[in-house]
């Protein structure tokens, strides 16, 4: 079996998403996810540029052609790059699955789990409308509830309001929901050190099931100085793209929780090894899934076969997204993922019907202090 063509599907549902194609010799075809929201257009230039050399090969050699595709710019181009081969290595085990007629989750060691705990997203301008929120889906059946920093209106952020907010609305969801409720908060990245230690040490009282990303990932031994000064489990590592991005986080110990995104860190190949570094650490797997259904059904299968894991985010359930054109098996029931048995990654697409979702360039909130300076969205 050979590969005869990649190519990048660029659409627009309820956010901007880069789905690829690659086809065989046998007519096997596979579907990946790339990740970088609003860089969707890079992302398709470097699968453009990949494809030359992919085209021709074996695609059951996935762990050769993900060499081939790091190693052959020379240059190492990061996340850009990792989204790009992201979205192929899925897609090449897609067809892996497909050829041999087993889930992805078989090909990665076999489930270790039967089903797969999730946390959505809710959302409020008041800690009052974030609770209304949070009443609504723990009554649908979700046992984990995620939320954001706050208030920003009119794209203002200002730390401290956000620390007070954050620290009122954990008071409030953790008195009015009960024990039996995770909540994590995700701080964005948009706070430093000193707030995000307010932060912690702030909610600590009210058993957060992690805080997600308080501080920016450039230079992640940073979070040596948050680790040093909380109890509070923290979550990060969402916008890395490799297993030695990775490596402080993991080496130190800085996190507990491990925020792969498997569409940004170069896919299974990549996502699967640095799962396992983690394990040798004690450091769990929550992976960062906010894009469309086929991150779903990835992070799905490396969570069924992965034994330190702890949660997927799932901002939208199966059948939620783009589901006329590409409907998935898998299911979700009472705030769990539960796999179906098909080949590959379980989903099958209508990849013309794609095209009733044209791309739009879309750019993310820019987010300011008061004084003008930009702080991350």
């Amino acid at each position: 079996m050979k590969i005869t063509s990649v190519t990048a599907h660029l659409v627009k549902e309820w956010r901007t998403m880069l789905f690829v194609k690659v086809e065989t010799d046998e007519g096997l075809i596979g579907i990946g996810e790339g990740g970088l929201t609003s860089r969707e257009e890079g992302v398709a230039g470097i699968i453009r540029a990949l494809a030359p050399l992919l085209v021709g090969e074996d695609p059951m050699r996935s762990e050769h052609l993900w060499q081939l595709m790091w190693r052959s710019g020379f240059h190492p181009s990061n996340q850009v790059l990792t989204s790009a081969m992201a979205a192929i290595d899925i897609a090449l085990w897609d067809i892996k699955g497909k050829a041999l007629g087993v889930p992805v989750y078989q090909l990665l060691g076999g489930k270790v789990r039967d089903k797969v705990d999730c946390y959505c997203h809710i959302g409020g301008a008041t800690p009052e409308a974030l609770l209304a929120d949070a009443r609504v889906r723990v009554a649908e059946g979700w046992n984990c509830l995620r939320w954001s920093s706050g208030p920003v209106g009119n794209g203002i952020y200002e730390p401290h309001k956000a620390v007070d907010y954050a620290i009122e609305t954990f008071r409030l969801l953790r008195t009015e929901l009960g024990p039996d409720i995770e909540l994590s908060f995700d701080a964005h990245t948009r706070t430093s050190v000193p707030d995000a230690v307010r932060l912690c040490r702030g909610v600590e009282a009210y058993r957060p099931m992690f805080i997600g990303d308080p501080i920016r990932i450039e230079n992640p031994e940073s979070y040596r100085r948050l680790r040093e000064q909380t109890a509070v489990p923290i979550a990060a590592g969402e916008q890395l793209g490799t297993k030695w991005q990775f490596r402080s986080l993991i080496e130190e110990e800085l996190i507990d929780y491990a925020r792969i995104d498997m569409c940004i860190a170069a896919g299974f190949t990549e996502a699967r090894k640095i799962a396992g570094w983690c394990e040798t650490h004690f450091i769990d797997i929550a992976v960062h899934n906010p894009i469309g259904p086929v991150s779903t059904a990835a992070c799905l299968h490396l969570n069924m076969a992965t034994p330190n894991m702890l949660v997927q985010e799932l901002p939208r359930r199966p059948g939620e997204s783009l589901s006329d054109v590409i409907v998935s098996g898998h299911r979700w029931e009472d705030g769990w993922l539960i796999p179906s048995d098909a080949p590959g990654l379980g989903l099958e697409v209508d990849w013309e019907g794609l095209k009733r979702y044209p791309f739009e360039h879309e750019s993310l909130p820019l987010f300011h202090r008061v004084d003008g300076s930009l702080t991350n969205w």
